[in-house]
């Protein structure tokens, strides 16, 4: 007899899912059928360099540390999605990046008497991601993703080829790398809300050489990581 009531109430509670998943009103039912469309975004970066240190900087005692530190920068841009099957989307996501990336360093000289400096290297990036969006099944008014794709960052803020004499470190403009991320879509009457994190890892070296300058000579390379958090409006 228990076992039967216990039939009974999985049975109802079945039948109840599904009718409120009937009731659910769905937006945009058509929009999966839409061969492209397109969108804006902004969001919040945390960007750090990867530093690897020459040999220098292990035979000599001018700097005890060099340290890198996440700083928090914003992104704001536009979104091209164009659909290449039920599952797989082609996005290109333009836009500007305002980051920033801190290094800490202690010298290690008597003259400097062992003082710690921290400064900050700020950067504007013209960022162009080109992704592959493997989405899921649609449920209802949600769908769950991932991202991969490659990215080109052109850092306008560059200071490469600058002539001030208080650089402590000059960076290059052009980067390459790779994106790796996941989202999610609400779906709404009139547009798309998607939060998405990623990561965005440079796999050029940023380190523009001046040998004038201390850092340069006791580092060998530098990498931009950068962790975005984005909030998509698409229709």
């Amino acid at each position: 007899m228990r076992l039967a009531n216990r039939i009974f109430l999985f049975a109802a509670l079945i039948a109840s899912f599904k009718g409120n998943a009937q009731r659910t009103a769905i937006s945009m039912p058509d929009h999966d059928d839409k061969p492209y469309y397109f969108g804006i975004t902004f969001g919040l970066n945390y960007s750090v360099y990867q530093i690897s240190y020459s040999q220098a900087f292990a035979n000599t005692d001018t700097f005890k540390t060099i340290q890198p530190h996440w700083a928090p920068g914003f992104n704001l841009g536009l979104i091209g999605n164009g659909r290449l099957t039920k599952f797989v989307d082609f996005r290109f996501v333009p836009s500007l990046a305002f980051a920033e990336k801190s290094i800490e360093y202690n010298w290690g000289t008597t003259t400097h008497k062992d003082s710690i400096v921290s400064k900050g290297i700020e950067a504007i990036y013209l960022h162009m991601p080109l992704q592959f969006k493997f989405k899921s099944e649609r449920i209802n008014n949600f769908r769950f993703y991932a991202i991969v794709g490659a990215k080109f960052d052109y850092d306008l803020a560059a200071n490469a080829r600058s002539h001030r004499t208080d650089e402590f470190i000059k960076v290059s403009p052009v980067d390459f790398g790779y994106e790796l991320g996941v989202g999610f879509e609400f779906f709404n009457p009139t547009f798309i809300f998607s939060p998405e994190i990623k990561i965005s890892q440079g796999l050029t070296n940023q380190l523009f050489v001046d040998r004038n300058l201390k850092l340069t000579n006791a580092i060998e390379s530098l990498l931009t990581r950068m962790i975005v958090i984005s909030f998509h409006l698409e229709g």
